[in-house]
């Protein structure tokens, strides 16, 4: 079973950037981050598949994703961070072609303080 560790969450002051990773321990499709605020439903963020990165519109722009497939990796560079950004952020993958995500990571806090 395919296992994704992320890292690179952190308290960090409105206006700034944080980058997180999340590698895999073998193959995936498509890797993609979602996160969850306190008191929210789990929402989408981006994902990378084929090394074509793809955005929901409302970060289009202050968040970057990025992957490296010779390392099982998938980055997501957040910049100009606001405070409704603070939630869990999990990396999740799919085991097969045009599959659902059903491989999770532990998930990490990124905190935005104003």
């Amino acid at each position: 079973q395919v296992q994704l560790v992320e890292s690179g969450g952190g308290l960090v002051q409105a206006g700034g950037s944080l980058r997180l990773s999340c590698a895999a321990s073998g193959r995936t499709f498509t890797m993609g981050w979602f996160r969850q605020a306190p008191g929210k439903e789990r929402e989408f963020v981006g994902s990378w598949s084929s090394g074509i990165p793809y955005y929901v519109d409302s970060e289009k722009g202050r968040f970057t994703i990025s992957g490296d497939n010779a390392k099982n990796t998938v980055y997501l560079q957040m910049n100009s961070l606001k405070p409704e950004d603070t939630a869990v952020y999990y990396c999740a993958a799919t085991s097969r072609m045009l599959g659902n995500y059903d491989i999770w990571g532990q998930g990490t806090q990124v905190t935005v303080s104003t």
